[in-house]
């Protein structure tokens, strides 16, 4: 994954002439003294660089087109910190293809009671500037985040930070590459969806590829690289004694690895960012890809089980946003119920895939049987999740737009050991609780393959959602089933006038 150092906001102020150079020369300065605050600031992980004060619409355009160009800009800061005319905004805006967030903010935090003059108040007059600007934005029908407060205090900062990470994460979509090896899991509808939409309205492709492409790279690795490979492994997980060496199933682990070395010299072929796999499609392979998925996913890349390409992309672009947090992101699915009253809970899991950055612990490395795929007994990481705040998130094709549907949840302990489950698990309780979030879930049709992440939050989500142009479902403490069907009904008629039925992105 890219490190977010390499990234940039760019710091845009507006301005004009009418107060001469001297006042131009004042609003450089702050803005400048407000961008290296904010560069400064832990909860930003890009840099923040000051770029121009807008003064002209040659110059606000031209600012636009550059930031258009440069790879490494994610998007703008723009603050009007005196009046700006905002039909000097009007072309940039209208040729900028990059997000940003509006920062409604004053250089001074306290009003200077016994000084204020007219001077004072025709240079710090963002409490006008930013309102014309305002006004410019909803009459061009533009997306953007509208982060309020002095720019020193720790919130805004936070708030900038979130949505920074959003920018990232579409960074990230624009010219992914998700690799689907084999189909859709036969008559799974969510899994499916438009793939050409998709790529119009986050950015990344998916591409088909025969399993047998993958077996060629895995066919072609080296004893020595499997031996060092299973050497790796006993460093990093504890490994049972029957796949140790000398053990009985030490084979099994060394065609795992052989299978890891594999994926990654073919996802490295194709340059991907992801990928899928079905059981049903294993031809070739001695054994279901369980933990080479896992280290992969480990690794920054995205995956979804049973050719669900839309979750794929999705786990690599927020494992993009989420670099640098504490806890981990994976794929996931919400498997099975604890339904003891007053206590209800959610266990997820898969029957391999689960992404170890969401470990407690250092995780057990196993082999066990696996009624499904007709292949030997694969090799995987087995672990519990530790218990905190976290979200689950999918994104899916309504046919006529993408929805984002997020669910905020707190993991728990598990009420009791599991020996006899030996996969990779975590135990939540949804917000508001489990009928009202169970319930809003399966009205707004989302997955049952969720993303869930330990490090994200759902303002990020939300912001990304926003910057996407997709719909968003949120499910939270506030939620209340009746409310959230009229939301339902109400998105279907805003997406029906505002894009018509024929659009599929």
């Amino acid at each position: 994954m890219n490190n977010h150092s390499n990234f940039e906001l760019w710091f845009v102020a507006g301005s004009q002439h009418l107060y001469g150079p001297e006042a131009l020369s004042t609003v450089a300065a702050n803005s400048q003294d407000v961008a290296e605050a904010l560069d400064r600031s832990a909860s930003i992980p890009t840099k923040v660089v000051f770029k121009a004060v807008g003064e002209t619409p040659e110059s606000i355009r031209a600012i636009c087109l550059e930031a258009n160009n440069a790879l490494n800009c994610v998007g703008l800061i723009i603050w009007c910190h005196t009046f700006s005319p905002a039909k000097m905004w009007i072309g940039g805006l209208g040729a900028l293809n990059k997000p940003f967030v509006h920062l409604h903010t004053q250089y001074h935090r306290d009003l200077p009671w016994g000084e204020i003059d007219m001077d004072y108040m025709n240079l710090h007059q963002a409490a006008h500037g930013d309102r014309e600007f305002g006004f410019i934005c909803s009459r061009m029908r533009l997306e953007r985040k509208v982060v309020v407060g002095h720019w020193q205090d720790s919130e805004v900062h936070d708030r900038i930070g979130a949505w920074s990470r959003a920018g990232i994460g579409w960074r990230a979509a624009q010219g992914a590459k998700i690799c689907r090896i084999g189909d859709n899991m036969r008559e799974v509808s969510v899994t499916e969806g438009d793939k050409v939409a998709a790529e119009v309205r986050f950015g990344y492709s998916v591409n088909g590829y025969g399993v047998g492409d993958v077996v060629a790279f895995v066919n072609e690795q080296s004893d020595v690289d499997v031996d060092a490979l299973c050497v790796t492994y006993s460093d990093e997980y504890d490994v049972v004694p029957s796949l140790s060496k000398g053990g009985d199933s030490h084979e099994s682990l060394r065609d795992g690895a052989r299978i890891e070395l594999g994926m990654r010299a073919f996802l490295n072929d194709k340059g991907a960012s992801g990928f899928t796999t079905t059981f049903e499609d294993l031809h070739g392979l001695k054994q279901l890809p369980g933990l080479s998925v896992q280290r992969l996913m480990k690794d920054g890349y995205g995956f979804a089980a049973e050719g669900d390409w839309k979750t794929a992309a999705l786990v690599y672009i927020m494992k993009s946003m989420a670099e640098g947090l504490d806890g981990g992101t994976s794929f996931m699915e919400d498997y099975t119920y604890h339904l003891q009253p007053e206590n209800n809970l959610v266990l997820g899991s898969h029957m391999l895939e689960i992404c170890p950055s969401i470990a407690a612990k250092k995780p057990s490395l196993e082999i066990h049987p696996l009624g499904i795929g007709g292949k030997e007994d694969p090799v995987r990481l087995v672990f519990d999740t530790p218990p905190g705040p976290a979200v689950n998130a999918t994104i899916v094709d309504l046919g006529n737009r993408f929805r984002m549907v997020v669910n905020e949840v707190d993991v728990v302990e598990p009420e009791a050991p599991l020996p006899k489950l030996p996969v990779a698990r975590a135990v939540w309780k949804p917000k508001p609780d489990f009928k009202t979030s169970a319930a809003s879930w399966i009205y707004a049709g989302g997955s049952h393959h969720p993303v869930f992440s330990q490090a994200l939050n759902s303002e990020v989500l939300q912001d990304f959602a926003a910057i996407a142009g997709i719909e968003l479902v949120s499910i939270d403490r506030s939620t209340n089933v009746n409310e959230l069907r009229k939301e339902l009904r109400f998105n279907d008629a805003y997406y029906h006038m505002n894009r018509g039925f024929s659009f599929a992105g």
